[in-house]
């Protein structure tokens, strides 16, 4: 009876250092919102972005160096991305186009991105998303540029060509499906509903789990786990936000054919981010039909000590057999070695445009 009376005391005493320590992470919270305050009003005295990619970098890579335990550094940096975004609101509203419905891969990543202090606003098509922020009635989108397993998002490397926008940002997420029923027991399960991108990311695991299954594409994970929802016998693969957006059941979990399974998003705006000192540049080229000339693109880079992360070529719609060429590479445009292979590339060019030089993704 002593043990549990002394142990019930030393809890209410630990409760009450809890309650203290409270007051002020609150008290310092607030104080760091009114510095981000008036931060906000100098920025629209000198008609600054609100959002500024490369401040945001340095706060997060800061976090290592003061964090001395026991929190884990990710549980650190998913705190303070919900600091941020509390912190910019009070700056002023921001507005957020994503990709897709609500509980899609997009709105995860814009959400990890922004925050939920942020608007953020579903629309059903990449290029909607471009229009809404050429438009200026977003101040940013959220768009899916690349898959670790299944390559390029074709439909947004044609946007960056044609739209008058800037990469900003980009983000890096790591990819879990599962499968998702009503009731979450596979023997009911009768078809299989995904978006195609999903689908070809676990073809081995439905090859091998459920190979007499009747395999439907929606037009999102999203709807698929609508879908799950309305037919007791259809199960979805989508995401655990799917999960417990719509209050589905686990089927199987982690479905993915590979563990780093990741896609890449892109944040696009209308204004080109300031260097962060780990940044990243994406152009778009056309070259002439000469001999030797991929070799000669490709050289003023190697020259400057430039490194590539990025080649993918798609084809010019408007001739047969011409294509056009996406390169990232690490440096920003302000460098004067990045300027110089971009100047010593331009005489080989058709056409060339820089869609943006942003952070590099933590």
């Amino acid at each position: 009876m002593r043990f549990s009376l002394s142990r019930q005391e030393s809890l209410d005493a630990l409760r009450k250092k809890i309650d203290q320590v409270d007051e002020k992470i609150v008290g310092l919270l607030n104080e760091r919102a009114l510095l981000a305050r008036r931060i906000g009003q100098a920025k629209s005295l000198e008609k600054e972005e609100v959002y500024v990619p490369s401040r945001e970098k340095e706060i997060l890579q800061r976090l290592p160096s003061l964090n001395r335990g026991p929190l884990q550094e990710e549980a650190l940096r998913s705190i303070y991305r919900e600091v941020l975004s509390a912190s910019r609101s009070v700056e002023a509203p921001i507005r957020i186009a994503y990709f897709g419905p609500e509980a899609t891969f997009t709105h995860m990543a814009a959400r990890e991105k922004f925050g939920s202090s942020a608007t953020l606003i579903s629309l059903p098509s990449i290029a909607d998303v471009f229009q809404e922020v050429s438009q200026q009635r977003a101040d940013y989108g959220v768009v899916p540029i690349e898959n670790s397993t299944e390559g390029a998002v074709t439909h947004t490397l044609d946007m960056l060509v044609e739209a008058e926008v800037r990469i900003c940002a980009e983000i890096f997420l790591e990819i879990h499906l599962n499968v998702l029923s009503r009731s979450g027991r596979f023997e009911e399960i009768r078809r299989i509903v995904s978006h195609a991108q999903a689908l070809a990311q676990c073809r081995r695991w439905l090859a091998s789990h459920c190979p007499r299954l009747k395999v439907e594409e929606t037009a999102s994970t999203a709807q698929a786990a609508q879908t799950a929802l309305q037919d007791g016998t259809a199960a979805a693969i989508a995401s655990g936000m799917a999960q417990d957006y719509y209050g589905l059941e686990v089927v199987a979990a982690n479905v993915e054919d590979h563990a780093n399974n990741t896609t890449r998003f892109l944040v696009i705006g209308d204004h080109e981010p300031r260097p962060s000192g780990d940044d990243k540049t994406s152009i778009v080229f056309s070259v002439k039909d000469e001999v030797g000339i991929l070799h000669r693109m490709l050289e003023p880079f190697a020259r400057n000590r430039i490194n590539l992360t990025k080649i993918e070529s798609r084809p010019l719609k408007q001739k047969a057999w011409e294509y056009l060429f996406f390169l990232d590479f690490a440096g920003h445009i302000r460098e004067p070695r990045v300027q110089k292979a971009i100047k010593k590339l331009e005489k080989s060019c058709i056409f060339i445009k820089v869609l943006g030089s942003y952070p590099s993704g933590l």
